[in-house]
């Protein structure tokens, strides 16, 4: 209830104040695990992913939010749970694993930290791993205009437009099966990356 009512105060601050515009979520299934791969420009992004579905979504957040007991009491409550950004965090994958497979949707930002200038930054395969191993829909997610919102280090956004793109799911083994798998050299979660990645791209083009 927390995070429904959270939800909808949010979303109705997000339309009015930065014309929140929001594309394709038909495309993410309406039940199951599904994992929500995004860019990351900002740290509203995941608040306007979450703001753009109806499911809750469930974020994997840097460690050091957590640092701060009121931030980290407020993220938890909304379903956030830490992990350590560049190590082998077992504990943060163990609870994402649990998210998938109890048919939850799980928010990533598979660059592993905001983006500087904007461009796309060469991405973990943790996504992939995931969805490989539960069998959960990938979706690609493109964000729009949050960088100029709330930029790096600022207190306050600014006035702006927010576009949230969802993409067509992803589904592991159709990647898998319709590459050349019979090269010594492939490696299907670089494949499901890669996927993921160019579809991200196409997604932050602006029409």
């Amino acid at each position: 209830m927390f995070y429904v009512i959270m939800r909808a105060i949010l979303r109705f601050l997000m339309r009015i104040a930065f014309r929140m515009q929001v594309e394709g979520k038909e495309s993410v299934p309406s039940q199951g695990g599904v994992i929500l791969a995004a860019n990351h420009l900002s740290g509203l992004d995941p608040i306007v992913v979450g703001c753009a579905l109806d499911r809750r979504v469930r974020f994997m957040a840097k460690h050091e939010l957590f640092d701060n007991p009121i931030l980290g009491f407020l993220i938890r409550s909304l379903g956030a749970f830490p992990v350590r950004r560049g190590k082998d965090d077992k504990d943060a994958f163990r609870t994402a694993l649990e998210v998938l497979r109890s048919g939850e949707v799980l928010g990533i930002f598979p660059e592993g930290t905001r983006s500087a200038e904007g461009r796309l930054q060469k991405a973990y395969s943790g996504a992939a791993v995931l969805a490989e191993k539960t069998g959960a829909y990938l979706v690609p997610v493109g964000i729009i205009g949050t960088d100029k919102i709330m930029r790096k280090g600022a207190f306050l956004p600014k006035a702006g437009r927010v576009i949230v793109r969802f993409g067509e799911p992803i589904i592991p083994a159709e990647v898998c099966s319709s590459a050349t798998t019979d090269r010594p050299s492939f490696n299907p979660r670089e494949a499901i990356t890669n996927r993921m990645m160019e579809e991200i791209a196409r997604l932050v083009v602006l029409n």
